[in-house]
């Protein structure tokens, strides 16, 4: 192994698996979140990765949200 590597003519790459997100903020309640934190256990992914997901399904297939209000 040598004692010093020269790095100086290598190219900078972008990270082709960094994903091009948006950073928002967005309040939830608790029962989403540890809905979302239970599944992470189950799964091995972050939470916030599988709330990213169920939207991202949800915005692919146009879903709406159906609610009804009770006077």
């Amino acid at each position: 192994m040598k004692k010093a590597y020269d790095f100086s003519k290598l190219k900078e790459l972008k990270n082709p698996c960094a994903d091009n997100k948006k950073a928002v903020g967005i309040n939830l309640s608790p029962e989403v979140v540890d809905y979302f934190k239970g599944l992470a256990d189950e799964t091995g992914l972050p939470y916030q990765r599988l709330i990213d997901l169920y939207l991202l399904d949800c915005a692919k297939k146009r879903k709406k949200l159906t609610m009804k209000w009770v006077a």
